[in-house]
């Protein structure tokens, strides 16, 4: 556990020398130094001398006063102190005349805050500890002074102690001293201060705050609603800074970038957060290329040291490209399995689904080989992933084994190897413990099952261990040539955005716009790290008519929505494009954490609650009276409705 915040530090050189006592002429003249070496000053301003992770063999002799947390206690004659730095063995004095230093450091209990004075001695001979950074040395206590005495805990300070995480956000206060937390938050933040140098002092953006509290927006995700004192008026928490980032181009900044807290009202998703961070940015003049250049080296200079460095350029892939070969617009690149078009090997065949299919304009038969798949997979397994294709896609998967003595094949799979044998081993090149998946039917559906299937695949070879996904490999991949629209799911024949109303299409399709707009492409580009969606921009639409076009026009919009944003673009508005990087997402790969909610302060449960302070919580009516709302209530919550226990609805 030490070795992360070793590594998080290790850059930083341990003070040596004798340390002063923090007189205010030796602060301004150490804070003075501290600027010119750029060295971090952990205990400036504070009470203490030093932290508890910062002392060594160089420092032997030197008093020292140490404030911080009482990790454990060994038979009354060792305590290890922690703070936020590091741990430090501290001897508790067994003679007489330190009795109350010895009944204070004995009897507060385990993470209580203690401050102590002493003396850096060395540990006898045999006793170092070479897993702790401070292992070499102790603290010989002279004074202790009791802070704070802790109750008993729910559970222990201890990243190998299993705790639920409804208990761990419930108690997140406690959850944050653990050591995970302390390296993956301090983590963030110098990956966040290093974006801000690369940006603002390298690359001229300025830092902008825009507003929280704006008006609905047509499209996209769900908004969160705040009512206003006016009657039947409501503000909304944007979903980002979309609309100023594109108007402070319009007012000439030129290069905008801020850390932004993004709001939507999404409900419960295992791994979303109702509020999230992103790394906001927007340019001027510039084009696809210069924004993606501009963010390879982003993250190239804001990478954590530990990790292996960021090669550039990012591979690209077209969203074409990207559906075909992993069914997904955003693949996990680290390991194989790619989807492949095996459609020419089936056109004379007998089998009856696969005529069904091919005859279709759409219609495909697409397969994916499991690399020695028949070694590792059982047939509960195969049932397993048949059923995965039945229930979510209701798409028929057909496993083909080339091995005789492990075969499973059905009737319709063993004649289909038969037929075309050879000419499958041969495109797909099918070795002998290997299975192939195959499946027929609609291009995209096709594809997009084989793309689930892989994943599922490979967590099932990594159950059975194999390393398929190198934990320790970042890697990066650029998906761009998106649709710019998508038909409306619940109604077919109309469009929506693909992304949203403000991408410009494609300079290669703009007249395809006007009478074929489901065919043109957009300028929006993904960055995928691992498989996972990280960042996402496009260049923007600076021509006021095209963008009430396609508003009006294409997608149905009430224009008077967005008449502000219309009225600037007609005011000299200058070509701009830019991206969102999703910072929660990213450090939680950067740190190999299980969930976001592992990267974050203060998070909310999958169900968008704060099981700390239990928000949302309920207001009474002479509250909500000043909104001109009231709560509607459910027929059938009538004792819940007495306990004001129901989140209130807005009514206007």
């Amino acid at each position: 556990m030490l070795c992360w915040l070793n590594r998080l530090h290790g850059a930083l050189p341990a003070p040596t020398g004798r340390i002063a006592h923090l007189r205010p002429s030796s602060l301004r003249r150490r804070l003075a130094l501290s600027s010119q070496r750029r060295i971090p000053e952990f205990s400036s301003f504070v009470a203490r001398t030093n932290t508890c992770g910062e002392l060594r063999s160089s420092h032997l002799g030197q008093e020292v006063t140490l404030c911080g947390w009482i990790q454990y206690r060994r038979q009354n004659v060792f305590l290890v102190l922690r703070d936020s730095h590091g741990l430090i063995q501290v001897v508790i004095p067994q003679d007489e005349s330190a009795a109350s230093v010895k009944k204070i450091l004995c009897e507060a209990p385990v993470e209580s805050v203690v401050r102590v004075s002493g003396t850096v001695i060395s540990r006898p001979p045999g006793q170092e500890n070479p897993k702790m950074p401070t292992g070499e040395i102790e603290i010989k206590v002279k004074t202790a002074e009791l802070l704070n005495s802790c109750k008993k805990l729910p559970f222990e300070i201890k990243d190998f102690v299993k705790k639920t995480e409804a208990l761990r956000l419930q108690y997140r206060y406690l959850d944050l001293r653990s050591f995970q937390m302390q390296y993956n938050l301090r983590l963030r933040s110098q990956m966040v201060m290093k974006m801000r140098e690369y940006l603002c002092n390298l690359h001229g953006f300025v830092d902008v705050e825009t507003p929280t509290l704006f008006k609905r927006t047509p499209g996209g995700a769900k908004e969160f609603v705040i009512p206003s004192r006016e009657p039947g008026k409501f503000y909304c928490l944007p979903q980002s800074p979309q609309q100023f980032k594109q108007l402070l181009m319009v007012g000439g900044l030129d290069r905008y970038f801020q850390v932004a807290r993004c709001y939507r009202d999404e409900g419960s998703r295992p791994d979303r957060q109702p509020e999230f961070t992103q790394i906001d940015i927007e340019m001027s003049f510039v084009d696809q290329t210069g924004i993606q250049s501009l963010i390879e080296g982003l993250l190239q200079y804001s990478w954590p040291s530990d990790k292996d460095p960021v090669v550039v350029p990012f591979p690209s892939m077209t969203f074409a490209e990207a559906l075909a070969s992993y069914g997904t617009d955003k693949p996990d690149t680290r390991f194989g399995m790619k989807i492949v078009d095996i459609s020419n090997v089936f056109r004379n065949t007998e089998v009856g689904f696969l005529q069904d299919a091919l005859s279709k304009p759409q219609g495909t038969v697409k397969a994916m080989c499991i690399s020695e798949g028949a070694k590792y997979l059982k047939r509960k397994d195969i049932e397993s992933i048949r059923k995965f294709a039945a229930d979510h896609f209701n798409q028929e998967v057909l496993p083909i084994f080339l091995k005789a003595n492990r075969n499973w094949n059905s009737p319709v799979a063993k004649s289909i190897m038969e037929e075309q044998r050879s000419g499958l081993t041969r495109l797909m090149e099918i070795q002998e413990d290997d299975v192939v998946l195959l499946t027929a039917g609609e291009h995209k559906k096709a594809c997009s099952v084989l793309g689930k299937l892989r994943l599922e695949c490979a967590d099932l070879l990594e159950a059975r261990g194999l390393v398929l996904r190198d934990p320790a490999l970042f890697s990066f991949l650029w998906v761009v040539d998106f649709p710019l629209f998508l038909p409306k799911e619940e109604n077919p024949e109309k469009l929506e955005s693909a992304h949203h109303p403000f991408t410009a299409p494609h300079p290669s399709d703009v007249q395809l716009l006007y009478s074929e707009p489901e065919k043109v492409r957009s300028q929006h580009y993904d960055l995928v790290l691992n498989g996972n969606e990280i960042g996402g921009g496009s260049i923007r639409i600076h021509d006021a008519e095209l963008q009430r076009y396609i508003l009006a026009e294409l997608l149905k919009e009430d224009v008077k929505l967005l008449s502000h944003l219309l009225q600037a673009l007609e005011f000299g508005a200058p070509p701009h494009g830019g991206i969102a990087l999703g910072l929660d997402r990213l450090i939680c790969l950067v740190t190999g954490a299980p969930s976001i909610r592992d990267v974050i302060a203060f998070p909310k449960s999958f169900r968008g609650h704060d099981l700390m302070s239990n928000a949302p919580d309920s207001l009474p009516p002479e509250e909500l009276k000043p909104y001109h709302i009231q709560v509607s209530w459910p027929a059938d919550s009538e004792a819940e409705k007495s306990s004001l226990n129901q989140p209130y609805c807005p009514e206007s």
